[in-house]
């Protein structure tokens, strides 16, 4: 049996799904029963529980014997990186009596440790604390969500590409269902504790890239819109994060731009373009624009 952390949401379904077309056993531990109809439907069994009440997530974690573990991303009206760290000690303390024999956690290209430098220390610090408690625990080290382009279809079907990104600078992007395909894999595995996996899509994406890729899927032409960086805070506080908030995804993304995503020489490769993603993502929303 399978037990699955953030089972409603992009990476943590592709998990469930992945495991469950292999014919494997899952628990999916979500924070509300009533958003998972779809995942009962298909025979999954379902647990709700609050990342942070340790004895629930332990609880959760008792149903079965391998765990794939997410750190929910915190409300960005809130100071994310205190919330998000308080999370991780929560899921790492609830390891403590589980009878987990071996852990998968996702976490991301470039996590180092520093100052409120967003997902980037939070899941470091949590990579640091799971590799100093016994359980055998394998690092899945993610690339740029491809998902995260999701909140700018409305404004790509207007024709602007919004990014904080410089337009030509290529990253490593990939879709969650590679994600959950590798962790997947990861989860049947024998346990053992190995280096950071990385896991991105079959090439390298600038945003100049998206909005070919949008700009094709709508029937329309879509233009990069480069936020300068000294406007990056403002720009996070406008879509509603708090001052601290905004400050440290600002702080994120220019150690990212500047570090260039932590980019390894061999990482795994998914199957999933950006083109073949954009063109889901169009299609599920409606299809090309008739602008």
């Amino acid at each position: 049996m399978y037990v699955v952390m953030g089972a409603t949401g992009h990476v943590g379904r592709a998990v469930v799904d992945a495991l469950s077309d292999a014919g494997e056993n899952v628990t999916a531990i979500v924070h509300q029963a009533s958003h998972a109809g779809d995942l009962q439907n298909k025979g999954i069994a379902i647990v709700e529980a609050d990342v942070r009440d340790v004895d629930a997530l332990r609880a959760a974690f008792r149903r079965g014997r391998r765990a794939f573990l997410l750190n929910p991303p915190a409300a960005t009206s809130t100071d994310t990186d205190r919330e998000e760290h308080a999370t991780a000690r929560a899921i790492v303390a609830a390891l403590d009596g589980s009878g987990l024999e071996k852990v998968v956690v996702e976490s991301a290209y470039g996590a180092q440790s520093g100052e409120r430098i967003g997902d980037l220390s939070v899941l470091y610090d949590l990579e640091q604390a799971l590799l100093n408690q016994p359980i055998p625990v394998t690092i899945q080290r993610a690339a740029y969500y491809m998902s995260n382009w999701d909140a700018t279809l409305d404004q790509a079907k207007d024709g602007t590409l919004p990014t904080m990104f410089p337009a030509d600078l290529k990253i490593p992007m990939v879709a969650p269902a590679d994600l959950g395909r590798a962790a997947a894999q990861r989860l049947r595995e024998l346990p053992r504790v190995e280096e950071p996996h990385y896991v991105e899509g079959p090439e390298r994406y600038s945003a100049n890239d998206v909005a070919a890729a949008f700009a094709a899927a709508l029937g329309k032409a879509v233009t990069v819109q480069v936020t300068p960086r000294d406007l990056w805070v403002d720009a996070y506080r406008a879509l509603g994060f708090s001052d601290a908030a905004a400050d440290s995804y600002a702080r994120m993304t220019a150690v990212s731009v500047d570090d260039g995503f932590d980019m390894p020489t061999a990482p795994e490769r998914g199957e999933t373009t950006l083109t073949a993603y954009i063109n889901a993502l169009v299609t599920k929303a409606g299809g090309r624009s008739h602008d």
